[in-house]
């Protein structure tokens, strides 16, 4: 069975030993959320994409836009739905003194992220996760409870290099899979490359490292680095919440 089979039958397997009926899945333009919803509709489940613009670039909403119509006119389960966050998050925001970037866009995030759980909950459904493999389990570039809130992660398991791979065996926009991957997250649309400091491809090729440091290169010495400052720092978005044992 081929490997979008496997996934989209994991998800229908999911569904149907739950008492919900649904699957809500947001949609940013890039890759991962393509596929991820591509997979979802896949599973002849009622599929809900939701796009969530917060002052977002207008080509990545617009990218959004065009996979919504690729998966409605190839599925007949799939259901859209856009909300524009932007006053709400402006007024969130006048709520207090000070400014910080992160922080910003951190919130940005936990937002989109409550807006699909109150879809969620009006469609009897569990909202899908985006993140993959370098995201979720290496790197930890996501935001807690945020674009981390998920019930279930269909692709959490693929690299990147694999969920471009997929992504072209499926069909979608050839667009979507070239475009530069960026969380859409900063207001001056900076990438994910910019923000890490190193491409997905580098970043697979460091979470798998397990040879001699004598034998990198400087290049190759600086990736693992970078990998390794992700992994420890985020390392609280990866590992389950402590808990104090009496």
């Amino acid at each position: 069975m081929e490997l979008e089979k496997k996934i989209s039958s994991w998800i229908t397997n999911y569904l149907d030993n739950t008492n919900l009926s649904s699957l809500i899945v947001g949609v940013s333009g890039g890759i991962d959320s393509a596929l991820t919803s591509t997979l979802c509709a896949m599973s002849n489940k009622k599929t809900i994409v939701v796009s969530i613009p917060i002052f977002q670039n207008e080509s990545q909403l617009n990218l959004a836009k065009k996979h919504i119509e690729w998966l409605k006119s190839n599925f007949n389960n799939v259901i859209s739905i856009e909300i524009d966050m932007s006053d709400v998050f402006s007024m969130f925001e006048k709520k207090f003194d000070s400014y910080h970037n992160l922080s910003s866009a951190n919130s940005k995030s936990r937002l989109r992220m409550v807006t699909l759980y109150h879809i969620s909950s009006l469609n009897n459904g569990i909202v899908v996760g985006t993140g993959n493999k370098v995201e979720d389990f290496g790197i930890g570039f996501f935001t807690k409870y945020g674009d981390g809130g998920v019930d279930i992660s269909p692709i959490a398991d693929l690299t990147k290099t694999e969920v471009r791979e997929l992504a072209s065996n499926l069909g979608i926009i050839e667009e979507i899979i070239q475009a530069e991957p960026t969380d859409g997250l900063w207001d001056d649309d900076r990438t994910d490359e910019q923000q890490i400091g190193a491409t997905y491809s580098e970043l697979e090729w460091a979470m798998s490292f397990d040879g001699n440091l004598s034998d990198l290169t400087e290049k190759e010495i600086d990736v693992l680095q970078i990998y390794k400052k992700f992994n420890k720092m985020n390392a609280h978005k990866m590992t389950t919440i402590p808990i104090f044992k009496k």
